[in-house]
């Protein structure tokens, strides 16, 4: 593969995550087919805290998105990253991790508390996720809900709300 480089999101990318987005989904078993939407209503909803893209040869490759999230009604400067998505012919070639990397860098030195996260936990253990007893995500397998702290002293408890554009 080519090298591929990570940067912020452009106007110009907009239609390529789109496409990146639905391409990396089709046919997941635990997808209903609207990531894609999801970060367009992000988008739109002016909620996208942090937006990176994968690009090689000019082209976007990988996108990875990350919003706001609520902690047991009062706890704030925590993210959701989610989705996460690499162009399937793209995919176990680095990109992901890459991207995954350049989130958790940059979200750190803003000075976010921590990051939760809906995946595969034999995936999402390497960058130090894991499942945290007392915080919650009804209606999610608890399995593959799981948080990292970046800055905050202790992971907090207590149901997390995600934007609302996660709902529907």
């Amino acid at each position: 593969m080519s090298a591929f480089h990570i940067r912020a999101e452009q106007s110009r990318d907009i239609s390529a995550i789109h496409d990146v987005t639905e391409a990396a989904f089709t046919g997941i078993e635990h997808s209903d087919g609207t990531e894609q939407d999801l970060v367009d209503k992000l988008r739109a909803a002016k909620a996208l805290s942090l937006s990176l893209v994968a690009e090689a040869d000019g082209e976007v490759i990988g996108h990875i998105a990350a919003s706001e999230v609520l902690i047991g009604g009062g706890v704030q400067g925590w993210f959701g990253i989610g989705p996460v998505s690499v162009r399937p012919d793209k995919q176990q070639q680095g990109v992901g991790i890459a991207l995954m990397g350049s989130a958790l860098d940059q979200l750190r030195a803003e000075g976010a508390g921590g990051i939760v996260l809906l995946g595969d936990p034999g995936y999402y253990r390497r960058f130090g996720f894991e499942v945290v007893p007392g915080l919650v995500y009804p209606d999610a397998p608890a399995e593959f809900f799981m948080a990292v702290c970046l800055n905050a002293p202790a992971f907090p408890q207590g149901v997390v709300e995600y934007h609302s554009a996660f709902g529907g």
